[in-house]
């Protein structure tokens, strides 16, 4: 790729990046309010039926063809890793502060280059082992070991234990965005999405039918926008990956940051401490490491 259409690609991928994060921000604002009343398990299913309600127009408008596939193998795995980091994530939400939730899930992207240097072959350099290092002691000053935090005196114990769950499903959902860039030379963003709902929506139903709890009367319409928010991100993430490479456009996620701290503070009154903040900058500054960091073949 000529260095002008490399230069295009990472424009248009952040640019579909930031809107994807916009939408997924808040559906994390979504989320957590639902979990007021139902159960993590019912949010998941729910999810993703409506996400296939959502894109049901979209393959009616392109055709059932849409839908053929010969690595339905890749598709599973996305899949199962997906939905599993749905779950760490959603369980984070109803137990963190929006700002700490959203952090923890964006180091997602300090995992990306290097899995798509061990499965893609995407070069890794000496610059994403130190952005690797910087963002986990960003999320070392977030969890402040041995500190109590304030979150804990409403969530007990379970502020610790929610970030941990949280940067397990920030490692999966890294996982599941390089499977999405292994696909990507031959199935499209519609493809994706829509396999990826279909075997979310069928792993999570057994465990939303073990957790029931009654669903109330106001809440089908709440579901069926996240539904819609978090169908329209995912296109624009999965847009985003296809077309930009993994380990270069990864930071614009930490828009989400900005966003987290607002929704957070408007609609649940939650004001980060310091510490929050100085783990914030870390990890942001280990994600621009690795955007500005030397090309491969470049001396580093």
């Amino acid at each position: 790729m000529t260095a002008p259409a490399m230069t295009d690609a990472l424009r248009r991928g952040a640019l579909f990046l930031l809107l994807g994060e916009a939408l997924l921000a808040l559906m994390g604002a979504l989320v957590k309010d639902l979990s007021d009343v139902l159960s993590t398990e019912q949010i998941v299913f729910f999810r993703n039926i409506a996400g296939l309600i959502v894109l049901a127009p979209l393959l009616l408008r392109t055709g059932l063809s849409e839908l053929k596939t010969r690595v339905w193998h890749w598709h599973l795995l996305r899949g199962l890793v997906g939905v599993s980091a749905m779950y760490c994530y959603f369980w984070a939400l109803a137990h963190l502060p929006l700002t700490e939730a959203f952090l923890v899930k964006l180091s997602a992207p300090l995992f990306m280059p290097l899995l798509a240097l061990w499965w893609l072959k995407e070069p890794a350099g000496r610059h994403s082992w130190l952005a690797l290092l910087i963002g986990f002691a960003g999320v070392s000053v977030i969890l402040q070991p041995g500190a109590e935090h304030p979150a804990m005196l409403s969530n007990g114990d379970s502020y610790n234990t929610a970030l941990l769950v949280g940067l397990l499903g920030a490692f999966l959902a890294a996982l599941a965005k390089v499977t999405i860039r292994r696909m990507s030379a031959t199935e499209s963003s519609q493809r994706i999405v829509f396999y990826f709902g279909l075997t979310a929506a069928l792993v999570s139903a057994p465990g939303a039918l073990l957790n029931w709890q009654p669903v109330p009367d106001s809440t089908w319409l709440w579901l069926l926008a996240l539904g819609v928010v978090a169908t329209s991100g995912q296109l624009a993430l999965t847009r985003a990956y296809r077309i930009a490479p993994t380990g270069k456009v990864g930071v614009y996620v930490y828009s989400a940051v900005i966003y987290g701290a607002l929704m957070g503070w408007w609609f649940w009154g939650e004001i980060p401490p310091w510490t929050t903040w100085a783990g914030a900058i870390l990890i942001v500054l280990a994600g621009l490491l690795n955007l500005y960091a030397p090309k491969s073949g470049a001396k580093s």
